[in-house]
């Protein structure tokens, strides 16, 4: 079943072309990887799924529901949450308080009960936190439950968002550079965690310039060059495509076989 479905997609800024005529679908259930050389659209493509960026033309389906130019807050809401390239964690709260963030667009207390502490609210709270604990967990954390966020470090900063996320209680989550920053354990781990969501039945949009990382978890890649689709398949098919392998490494498509064969160790 394709969950999301990205129909003729384009983006202009100005004179640019960022994003164009995109088409593809992701399979529930599956880690769907997008791939390209910087300045490719990888973001802004996600921009334009996530209502960031209203696209130009071309639509954008969820569970066959058009979601085209929907407002970001709306999202979480259908079913989508978005983690970014870059850490949006609120450094002043602590770590299960960043979590519990997640869980505000599906809780309906109220602001009169909110400024009067009502029991009702005070029950809710400690339900989501419960529950952020859990996501914690979930996501290999839970030794942070009691840390301020500003004391962590850096992977677990990135596994704070991912809970963050989950706290919305998802069916698919898009990741922006998930593994960007972090040492090779720490992308094993996140990769790890990746997969077993995907196994639990979650749907992964992931962006990642970690091209091992990416071959390692993703069922289908889709490889975007200057805004267009260069091509699309397993990671088996992406690694042995000598486009894809051009539009990374600069390889001329037509070089004989024995230049082609050490480039792809790039994609190992």
């Amino acid at each position: 079943m394709n969950l999301l479905e990205v129909k003729s997609l384009n983006k202009v800024f100005g004179g640019l072309h960022a994003v164009q005529d995109m088409s593809f679908e992701v399979q529930q259930g599956t880690v769907h990887s997008l791939i390209g050389p910087n300045g490719a659209g990888k973001t802004t493509l996600i921009n334009l799924i996530t209502g960031m960026y209203t696209p130009t033309s071309g639509q954008v389906a969820f569970e066959t529901k058009d979601i085209t130019g929907l407002a970001p807050q709306k999202l979480p809401g259908r079913g989508m949450a978005r983690t970014f390239q870059n850490l949006q964690v609120c450094m002043n709260m602590s770590a299960v308080e960043n979590v519990m963030v997640g869980a505000h667009l599906r809780q309906n207390t109220g602001l009169l009960a909110g400024l009067l502490s009502l029991p009702g609210l005070r029950v809710a709270d400690k339900a989501c936190r419960t529950e952020a604990l859990e996501a914690m967990a979930q996501v290999g954390i839970a030794a942070f439950a009691d840390a301020h966020a500003s004391q962590m470090p850096y992977g677990a900063l990135k596994r704070l968002e991912i809970a963050r996320a989950l706290m919305t209680r998802p069916r698919m989550v898009l990741m922006d550079e998930p593994a960007a920053g972090l040492n090779p354990t720490e992308t094993a781990e996140v990769g790890q965690l990746i997969r077993r969501l995907a196994d639990q039945g979650l749907t992964v949009l992931l962006v990642e310039h970690d091209m091992p990382l990416v071959m390692r978890i993703s069922n289908t890649i889709t490889v975007l060059n200057y805004g267009k689709k260069l091509a699309e398949g397993t990671p088996e098919e992406m690694r042995s495509n000598p486009e894809v392998i051009a539009a990374y490494l600069g390889a001329e498509v037509e070089e004989p076989a024995h230049t082609q064969a050490e480039p792809k160790k790039a994609f190992a």
